[in-house]
Parts: C-alpha cells; sequence; structure tokens
C-alpha cells in the first residue's frame, strides 16, 4: 500500500489562508454588528493578521513596537482614535451638520468625528475596501499596544514600570517640552517599547503636528493605558457598525449620487451624445499635461516639460498650481469637487472648447466629435466597481434613457511592483482577484515599447488584485511572482475596474462592446525589498516621470483618435 505522504504548508499557502480567514471574519464582525478587538471576538481576527505577518507591520509578530508600522497607521487613522475606547463605524449619517469637526486623517479621505472622550465616529462611504481598511489598522494598534502592556505591567500585575510612571507623568502636565525633558522622555519610552533612543529619535518627529510636536509620546500613552486598564478589569475596547451602514453597504447609494452629478453637469453643458473618454488618475497628471507647458513655457523656457512638473509637484508651489488651473478652467476644463460622499473629485475635459495651441498638444488635429474626458480621483479598492459601474449606465431622466458613447477606460495609478524598484512602470495583460482566483484579461491598448527609451525600466504582465496592501507579506507575493501566475505588481482597484467595464460592455451593453481599455501603474514600493514598503516613506519625485508619461501617452491616443494604432 502506497503510504500516506506528508503534506506541510508552505507559508505562502499560510498567507493565503489568513488573508482569507481575516477576509471572512470580518465580514462576519460586520454583520453581527459590534466585536472587542481584544477580546474573545477578536481572537481570529488577530491570530490571523499575526500569522500573515505583512511586511507593512514590520515586527507586528515580534515583543518589540514596529515604529514604521505604526507611523504608516496613524497616518490612516484620525487624530485622537489612540484616545478613544469606542469605535463605531457608520454611514454618511448626517454628523457633517452637526456642531462635530471632521478629523479627516493625513493619508485617507475619510471623514471622521470624535463624539465624546471615549468614542470616534468613522464614516464609511467609499464601500467594504474601507472597512477592512480600517480594522486591519486597529487590529495592529491593539496588538502593539498590547506589547506596551506586557513591557508596563510587572510583578504579576501588581507594580507598574518606573519608565511609565515616568511617560504618564509626562502627559498629565501637559506642557510642551524643551531638548532635556523630551529626550528623557524618549529615554524612557525607549524602554517600554524595546526600541533603541536612536530609532525613536529618528521617527519621533513623523508623528507630530503643528498643534502636537510631541504627539508620538500621546499615542504610546494613550494605548498602553487602555491596554492596561483593559488588562486590569476596566472595560474593553470596542468596534461598532451602525445600523444604517449595515443597511446601506453594498447598494451604491453614494456611487449612483456620485455618477449622476457627472452626467447631469455633461448634459447641462451639452456633452451627452459626444464621445466620452473616462480616466481614473489623480487630479493634477491631465491638467498639468495639457496646460501647464504652456503656461509655464517662459519659467521654464531651456527645461524639459518634466522639470515643470516637478516643479509644479513641490508643496511650496501653491501659487504655480493655481496659475495652472485657472488656464484650465478659462479654457475647456470644469472642475467637480465631490459632493456625494464618495470622495472622488471629478475634472471634465471639453476639447472642443481648448485651445490646442496653448497646449502641449499644438499639432493635435481633433475629429468632427471633439472628444469629452472625464478625470475621475482614485478610487478605494471595491469603490472602483461601484463607482465606474454606475457611471456607465445610460441617463436617466424621467422615462428617458440616454446612452453613454464611452469610447475608452483607462487606469493610471500607484502599484506594488515584485520585479524591479520605486518609479518604475507597470503595463498589466490581466487582473488576478487575490484569494479567489478570479482573472480578468483584456487587451491593452498601452504596451511596453511605447514607453521604451526614455531612462526608466518597464514590465508587463498579470497583476494581482488585493484585499489591502496592508495585508501582503513576502512569502504570497513571491509566491504570485515565481510562480506560473507570473505576476509583476500588485494593487487594490484593478479587477474591480475591469470587472465593471466588462459587464458595461459585454453582458448589459449598455456601452460600445469594443470600448478600448488602458491599464499602466507606475511603482510606489516594492514590497519583496527590505527598506521599500509603503512604510519606508514616499516617491518623493521619483514618482514624477513615470506618472506624466503614462498620463501623455493615454492623451495621445485619446487625442490622436487612432483606435488601432499602438504604435504611437
Amino acid at each position: 500500500m502506497q503510504g500516506i505522504k506528508n503534506i506541510s504548508r508552505s507559508r505562502a499557502q499560510e498567507s493565503s489562508a489568513a488573508i482569507e480567514k481575516l477576509y471572512i471574519t470580518m465580514r462576519h464582525l460586520f454583520n453581527r454588528g459590534f466585536y472587542k478587538p481584544m477580546g474573545v471576538s477578536g481572537d481570529t481576527l488577530r491570530e490571523a493578521l499575526l500569522s500573515l505577518r505583512p511586511e507593512i507591520y514590520g515586527s507586528i509578530a515580534e515583543e518589540k513596537a514596529e515604529l514604521n508600522g505604526l507611523l504608516y497607521v496613524i497616518e490612516r487613522l484620525p487624530i485622537g482614535i489612540e484616545e478613544c475606547r469606542f469605535v463605531n463605524l457608520t454611514s454618511d449619517e448626517g454628523y457633517s451638520k452637526s456642531h462635530f469637526k471632521a478629523i479627516v486623517p493625513p493619508k485617507r479621505k475619510r471623514n471622521c468625528y470624535r463624539i465624546d472622550d471615549e468614542q470616534m465616529n468613522v464614516e464609511i462611504t467609499r464601500g467594504r475596501s474601507d472597512i477592512y481598511d480600517i480594522l486591519t489598522h486597529l487590529t495592529f494598534i491593539y496588538i502593539e499596544s498590547y506589547k506596551i502592556k506586557d513591557r508596563v505591567i510587572i510583578d504579576d500585575n501588581t507594580e507598574i514600570a518606573r519608565d511609565w510612571v515616568k511617560l504618564e507623568q509626562v502627559i498629565q502636565a501637559n506642557a510642551k517640552l524643551n531638548l532635556v525633558e523630551r529626550e528623557q522622555a524618549i529615554s524612557h519610552v525607549s524602554n517600554i517599547l524595546g526600541r533603541t533612543f536612536a530609532e525613536i529619535t529618528d521617527i519621533y518627529d513623523a508623528f507630530g503636528t503643528a498643534a502636537q510636536p510631541d504627539r508620538f509620546l500621546h499615542v504610546i500613552y494613550w494605548l498602553g493605558r487602555l491596554a492596561i486598564e483593559e488588562a486590569q478589569g476596566g472595560p474593553k475596547r470596542t468596534i461598532t457598525f451602525s445600523p444604517i451602514l449595515r443597511e446601506r453597504l453594498g447598494h451604491h447609494i453614494h456611487g449612483e449620487i456620485w455618477a449622476d452629478n457627472i452626467k447631469m453637469v455633461l448634459k447641462q453643458n451639452g456633452l451627452l451624445e459626444r464621445p466620452i473618454h473616462i480616466i481614473s488618475a489623480n487630479m493634477h497628471s491631465v491638467m498639468n499635461s495639457v496646460y501647464a507647458p504652456f503656461v509655464l513655457k517662459t519659467k521654464f523656457k531651456d527645461k524639459t516639460d518634466f522639470s515643470g512638473f516637478e516643479e509644479l509637484s513641490k508643496a511650496n508651489n501653491g501659487a504655480l498650481r493655481d496659475k495652472v488651473e485657472e488656464e484650465a478652467l478659462k479654457n475647456g476644463m470644469i472642475a467637480m469637487p465631490d459632493t456625494s460622499g464618495t470622495n472622488i473629485d471629478v475634472q471634465i475635459f471639453d476639447a472642443a472648447k481648448i485651445d490646442f495651441a496653448k497646449t502641449a498638444f499644438h499639432n493635435i488635429k481633433i475629429a468632427d466629435k471633439p472628444p469629452v474626458i472625464i478625470v475621475m480621483d482614485y478610487a478605494f479598492g471595491e469603490q472602483a466597481y461601484e463607482t465606474i459601474d454606475e457611471l456607465l449606465k445610460p441617463f436617466k431622466e424621467g422615462k428617458l434613457r440616454s446612452f453613454l458613447n464611452v469610447e475608452s477606460v483607462s487606469i493610471m495609478g500607484k502599484a506594488g511592483i515584485l520585479e524591479g524598484g520605486k518609479g518604475d512602470i507597470m503595463i498589466p495583460s490581466a487582473h488576478i482577484n487575490e484569494g479567489t482566483g478570479d482573472n480578468y484579461p483584456f487587451d491593452n491598448e498601452l504596451t511596453p515599447e511605447m514607453f521604451a527609451g526614455q531612462g526608466i525600466p518597464v514590465y508587463s504582465g498579470p497583476m494581482v488584485t488585493v484585499l489591502g496592501t496592508s495585508l501582503q507579506n513576502k512569502d504570497l507575493l513571491r509566491f504570485f511572482n515565481e510562480s506560473t501566475w507570473g505576476v509583476i505588481g500588485l494593487e487594490m482597484e484593478g479587477s474591480h475596474y475591469q470587472k465593471a467595464v466588462q459587464s458595461a460592455s459585454k453582458i448589459r451593453k449598455s456601452i460600445n462592446p469594443d470600448v478600448k481599455v488602458r491599464y499602466a501603474y507606475y511603482a510606489s514600493d516594492n514590497p519583496l525589498e527590505t527598506g521599500s514598503t509603503l512604510a519606508s516613506g514616499g516617491l518623493g519625485t521619483t514618482g514624477v516621470k513615470p506618472t506624466y508619461m503614462i498620463t501623455i501617452k493615454i492623451l495621445e491616443q485619446i487625442f490622436n483618435n487612432k483606435p488601432n494604432d499602438k504604435t504611437n
């Protein structure tokens, strides 16, 4: 009889199972309506995250605190959430009309409201991906808080470490610290966190704000304090989901309002019948690519256009950006700041009103029906399906339905790369859904050859659409890259966009079945390289050239109107 093979799971398989467990558990807890992250109901989430050990969370499974991961998370959560015992996830339920002041995290567009000393409300208007993102980040900081608790409580819960007492005195004094006092506090915190004085000093200022330069100490103190109170029998931290959120989620409420607003503006400007091209990008690259070279031609007459784009990207050049926007608004652009709750701003460009002699595309010959370009800001995860799905539906007014003449959908964004480095370009040939294996091949109008000879490496192949960038680890990503999947990068929206485009064009027939799609990404990080994850910092000006190279290629195809030309 043949012996039973001893099968052991690889780290990639364990990681895949952990992600699936996280996904299922979060949906279960959402349907339940509440849970206690550090109680029995939060066990599965904590265990799965510790099993996964995502790269962005660094030393989450070790005794020492994770500093870069904590900074990454804190920048994506509202200021003060570390002080709150109760976090309530809500839909848009009218808090914007109350006396509560909206708190918007520096690196995530979401409105949050501090209800009282113990409660923070977080508005969810961007779909399930927003919930996964928040719950993962909260689970991480609660795990870190218990690390602090374990180093502070000594002698079987009967004594508190001296370093903690000293930190508490600093926080309760609530006074601005001089250099000596700050370094004394850092010395105590280094013992609490199991990190060196130098490591904390290096990251200290990144946590600070203008109003609270010593915020790092406050974050550590409040995380530790709530964990200590829990361990000593006090009330546990609780995350709740409002009944309205549970009722509305998945119904495309915000996406429908957003899409209807766009279609109404198109109608008011007589643009509904024109050829429409949709671009998902940031709110500057299309506008700057068209108008900036003309506006800045005197200032940068001896330099390349990319030099001007780099200047525009610098934080202190607001006046220069305003000048370009002013020219754009007078010359064919309509700005639509979001009012729907999706947090996705929109720009509409009417080629019939653009004086191309005053743009970078002065040699372009526009077709009889000038194109209309709709530029939408980045969606977030599953929100990409909600917004594009609604936008591609016919415009309804009473009993009348008007089908949009959508000729192309282009996606330009940031993504993690698995073969190159920051700033490199990726041209996908398919999107694969992580976990399910659902896949979406497509004919990409953009090709690697279009970007050759520009000094930037270009990679082509399938890309994986992940549940969240904060859930990735090297073992799983290396499997995707080195196995027959041959994945070159990871992002969060691609398959959701393509699913919406395919259903609208191939099944529901609401748009042209031969609609053209363009996907291109530039690398924001390489999670397979130590020191190159998202937690290691931003791109700086490294992303400027690839961003504008991709944008310009998309615009050249739209303006030249050469549907079968892939050598442009």
